[in-house]
């Protein structure tokens, strides 16, 4: 379990390339999956939107670890 602030390169940015780019998935399509099995909360919510759009100020939990996003 952890903190981790998120500096975005580029806003918005979509929630599965965070996952895979954070190396909280191995790869883009296993990002997709655990976002569609419902188990990634946006901002305190279940998302199941892959491509959901993430900007500065949204909070992603994903097993454990807290991603607060910056800008």
């Amino acid at each position: 379990m952890s903190n981790i602030t998120i500096k975005l390169k580029s806003s918005p940015t979509e929630l599965y390339k965070i996952l895979k780019f954070e190396g909280l998935a191995a790869s883009g399509g296993e990002a997709k999956q655990l976002i569609s099995d419902g188990l990634v909360n946006v901002n305190g919510e279940t998302e199941t939107r892959k491509r959901k759009k993430i900007i500065a100020g949204d909070t992603v939990k994903f097993n454990g670890d807290t991603l607060t996003i910056t800008d």
